[in-house]
């Protein structure tokens, strides 16, 4: 099912959650929200999903106006960060919850309800668990069946806040892995809401970067990481050298040097350039853009890690090779093979 978001704004009281957002997720598709706390990403989801209503705008369901329609009629799946499963009910009730409150009239018979839950049982590999209680699952297992549930009642849509959140690291890679996975078998239309870079760029199909309560890019996760279009995305997405400098008719100066970098029709003022650490390149201190002091070197394996303080004392990390054998104290300069520059704000 595709789903269009046209022009939605939602304020609660002064402040501006969603400021005339525009998205369109194409159906079967599995779209990332990712931003900071703060951003509207949570809001833009709840607003999807019926438990919240925007000020101004549209939102349609292959063309229907979902806004006419209850949480209920929108026949939405919702996974939420804490579970919330019933704790008094065994892992098959869980399961079977929104199949038996269903209306009457709509509402399956017992064995079909029966063999839903053990196919959605196999489906989140937990098969032989149905009569398990939540508090004897693991956080992982938890959250599966909290999926189980959400897709048991076939929804147009599957919508997840933040569902890896309350989990450790390990098991979070392991269930996201999953979950993609999941997603290419099932193909229903799924928006997820995540500040974790790292998670959003393996599961999502595109990513939906916001901060401030407005979209500041829509991408695939290759789009989002390797072409950012503005300073924030560059930032919040990946790791970034950030360096602060001057364009002058053109030219980029740093602490008033004059270095041989375009600036990329960024107009005269102050700006920032932002590198990728893999992408610069030790080079000879007397002929690169950029120069300073080793600090401090770290890290194992065939890299390492070297901070390394610039004109001005501005600090850089960058990953260079061990055989380079860089030490504390020494001077060295440094050459971006690939950065953006951006007006600063």
């Amino acid at each position: 099912m595709k789903i269009n978001i046209h022009n939605v704004t939602k304020r609660f009281d002064a402040f501006t959650a969603l400021g005339s957002v525009e998205l369109e997720i194409k159906s079967g598709e599995l779209v990332a929200l990712l931003g900071p706390s703060g951003s509207g990403k949570t809001t833009l989801l709840r607003i999807i999903a019926g438990l919240e209503w925007p000020d101004e705008g549209q939102v349609l369901f292959d063309g229907d106006d979902a806004l006419a329609r209850s949480v209920g009629e929108r026949n939405v799946g919702f996974v939420f960060q804490n579970y919330a499963l019933f704790r008094h009910m065994r892992v098959f009730e869980n399961i079977a919850f929104g199949l038996r409150v269903r209306p009457r009239g709509r509402r399956l018979a017992e064995g079909e309800i029966r063999a839903r839950v053990e196919k959605l049982l196999e489906l989140v590999q937990l098969g032989g668990l149905a009569g398990r209680y939540p508090n004897q699952l693991s956080g992982g297992q938890r959250q599966r069946i909290a999926l189980a549930r959400a897709l048991a009642i076939e929804p147009r849509v599957l919508l997840l806040d933040e569902p890896f959140g309350a989990l450790d690291a390990k098991v979070r890679k392991e269930l996201r892995r999953w979950l993609r996975s999941l997603h290419d078998e099932i193909h229903v239309t799924s928006v997820f809401v995540t500040h974790d870079q790292e998670e959003a760029l393996e599961v999502a199909d595109r990513i939906v970067v916001m901060d401030k309560g407005r979209i500041e890019q829509i991408g695939t996760p290759e789009e989002v990481y390797e072409r950012p279009r503005t300073a924030f995305v560059h930032e919040f997405i990946g790791e970034s050298i950030t360096v602060p400098v001057d364009v002058v008719e053109g030219a980029v100066r740093i602490g008033g040097r004059l270095v041989r970098l375009g600036s990329q029709g960024v107009a005269t003022g102050p700006a920032h350039l932002f590198v990728r650490p893999h992408e610069m390149t030790v080079a000879d201190a007397d002929s690169a853009p950029f120069k300073g002091l080793v600090k401090r070197v770290h890290g194992l394996g065939p890299a390492r890690r070297i901070e390394i303080a610039l004109q001005d004392n501005i600090p850089v990390e960058i990953d260079a090779p061990r055989a380079l054998g860089l030490q504390v104290g020494q001077l060295v300069g440094l050459s971006p093979n690939s950065y953006l520059v951006f007006p600063a704000t």
